[in-house]
């Protein structure tokens, strides 16, 4: 994937965002996409999440890092273990977190989760590899610009 944090070059900042949650089946492919990713299977290791809003009635609830232009989460790391990313959003600098869960309790959005085996959070790399496993197209990668413009209209 071309989003990767770390890489340079002229390529815009991109995020995870959910086109159309009601589309959603709860099938959580995407969440096993993301898990494996890491080389790891199960669902512990996401970092995007799906669960249901009260019954299948009520649909789905998906869960991304918005990446946020001001991020609550960075701002209450003691040890500066999330870099802000151009663009928004952060990157999680593994080496200097403490494992206070800070992060995990600012987010708005319940958008980092906790890996109890590492004691660090997980945080969405925006890397996309779980959008074209969604069997409806319920989320996709997008460039920053395209989403601010789209909100603008």
């Amino acid at each position: 994937m071309d989003c990767l944090p770390g890489k340079k070059g002229d390529r815009m900042a991109k995020r995870l965002s959910v086109v159309d949650v009601d589309r959603c089946v709860g099938c959580q492919m995407c969440m096993f996409a993301c898990a494996r990713r890491t080389g790891e299977g199960g669902l512990a290791s996401a970092c995007i999440g799906v669960h249901s809003a009260g019954g299948v009635r009520r649909g789905f609830v998906v869960i991304v890092c918005r990446a946020c232009a001001d991020p609550p989460c960075a701002k209450v790391c003691p040890v500066d273990a999330l870099k802000i990313r151009q663009g928004g959003g952060v990157e999680l600098l593994r080496n200097r977190c403490i494992g206070c869960e800070n992060c995990v309790k600012a987010c708005p959005f319940g958008a980092i989760f906790w890996d109890t085996h590492k004691d660090k959070p997980q945080i969405c790399v925006y890397c996309g590899y779980c959008a074209p496993y969604c069997p409806c197209e319920v989320i996709t990668l997008e460039e920053i610009a395209e989403v601010e413009n789209a909100q603008h209209q």
